[in-house]
């Protein structure tokens, strides 16, 4: 007997491309077929963009399943999972769109698979309104890894929008003993560091974002560097990377035509200070991380032994976030704010 299909609104909540990524991950992990209405309904451009069919794709190929809606601007998908398959795969997003969304969407699956997995994702590494390859690699990964993920990232190439032709290759094993996550606070900052990525632009314009960054967060001048990297087309990123002794918090601004060096250095320092002033000026336990990591953390949290984070914000995203995985697990949050941007998010698995 089939098994019936849990409804998605696709406009609910923070109405954007997450939900389509957790649902995918969820059915194709627990069985549960689910279908999904008004795709990415409250973006400007709704339905399905190449990153988000690559990613539908993707889930459907590694687990075998029968799908409705793939393609284009679709913006109704289905989506009945069989056995989760691991191996060699390689998926081509045909565009700059964000490889580290699809992987987003496929890592846990691949994390429940038979046996190692080897995939590669082509398209853009260093996106905006994604994860870069740092975030991924440098403040996810390692708290993945102690819930018990198995999995290591390597960066191929550098892809930008327009041009693309990034790639990214992630080994994954299958979760052998999941773990418990506690993750109260960030702990002693070990280092502050300010990296400026640039492909086929002029090097001033690094220059000037440096020198920005380092005079705004006082940070020591042997903690910046500007890295002049390949890639099929031009390319800015400014980056600050803060590893606490619990925690790596990764900042990230694009350098965009028609924006001022200096005003997306001084964007990625101000998002820097108000995590680093987040949580009572006098207390020693500040919450350990950004609202960003919040929403990523609470997927293989729910899915493996479940936890306890303090975070600086609750983002509309976070809490849709919340709701879908409520649709097909029976997990609970509890939520409780500690304080002026500290909350505390915990993630309770039920019998």
């Amino acid at each position: 007997m089939a098994k019936r299909e849990i409804i998605i609104d696709g406009s609910e909540g923070e109405g954007g491309g997450q939900v389509l990524r957790t649902s995918l991950s969820l059915s194709a992990i627990t069985g549960k077929p689910v279908r999904i209405e008004n795709v990415r309904g409250k973006r400007k451009k709704p339905g399905l963009f190449r990153q988000h069919l690559t990613a539908f794709k993707a889930a459907a190929e590694i687990c075998g399943a029968r799908v409705e809606g793939a393609e284009l601007k679709s913006m109704e998908i289905a989506f009945h999972p069989s056995e989760i398959k691991g191996g060699d795969y390689t998926f081509s997003i045909g565009s700059a769109g964000a490889t580290n969304l699809v992987a987003q969407t496929i890592l846990p699956i691949l994390s429940f698979a038979d046996k190692l997995s080897s995939v590669t994702i082509t398209g853009g590494t260093h996106n905006d309104f994604a994860p870069t390859f740092d975030f991924l690699d440098q403040a996810f990964l390692p708290q993945f890894r102690k819930m018990g993920g198995r999995v290591s990232a390597q960066l191929g190439s550098y892809g930008f929008n327009p041009a693309g032709g990034g790639s990214v290759t992630l080994k994954v094993k299958p979760v052998e003993t999941p773990a418990r996550l506690e993750l109260i606070n960030r702990g002693a900052l070990k280092y502050m560091r300010a990296e400026v990525l640039i492909a086929n632009i002029k090097r001033g314009v690094a220059e000037r974002e440096l020198k920005t960054l380092m005079h705004a967060l006082n940070i020591a001048p042997e903690n910046g560097e500007i890295i002049q990297i390949e890639s099929p087309g031009p390319g800015n990123v400014v980056t600050v990377f803060l590893e606490h002794e619990h925690v790596t918090e990764v900042f990230t601004g694009l350098g965009r035509h028609g924006i001022r060096a200096e005003a997306v250095a001084k964007q990625v320092a101000s998002n820097v200070q108000a995590y680093i002033s987040a949580g009572d000026a006098n207390s020693t336990n500040k919450p350990a991380v950004g609202e960003h990591l919040a929403d990523q953390l609470l997927l293989p949290m729910a899915l493996l032994g479940g936890g306890v984070f303090t975070t600086t914000d609750i983002s509309q995203h976070t809490r849709t976030n919340m709701d879908i995985i409520r649709a097909f697990l029976p997990v609970e949050f509890k939520l409780s704010q500690n304080g002026r941007k500290c909350w505390t998010v915990e993630v309770l698995k039920q019998d």
